[in-house]
């Protein structure tokens, strides 16, 4: 894929699990400030993603692109291991 292509959206997180063939889930955190009390917090989402050559291994720093649906949970792709 070319740097020019537009995503809808990247995501940088760290690998949690090699789940399988092709497949990893990848943890993002969020930092964001609470309404309130005004007080950083933060949050994990974990991201199934599509792995095609078997690249990353787990505690690896990874990007991860939006893409077609690859089955009922993948619906990322592994874009580059940082």
């Amino acid at each position: 894929m070319s740097e020019n292509t537009k995503f809808k959206r990247k995501l940088n997180g760290s690998v949690v699990s090699v789940s399988g063939s092709k497949s990893i889930v990848v943890e993002v955190k969020r930092r964001y400030k609470h309404p309130v009390y005004s007080k950083f917090m933060t949050r994990s989402k974990k991201y199934h993603a599509h792995d095609e050559e078997c690249k990353a291994n787990q505690g690896d720093v990874v990007t991860i692109i939006e893409s077609r649906p690859h089955s009922k949970l993948k619906k990322w792709e592994l874009y580059s291991i940082n």
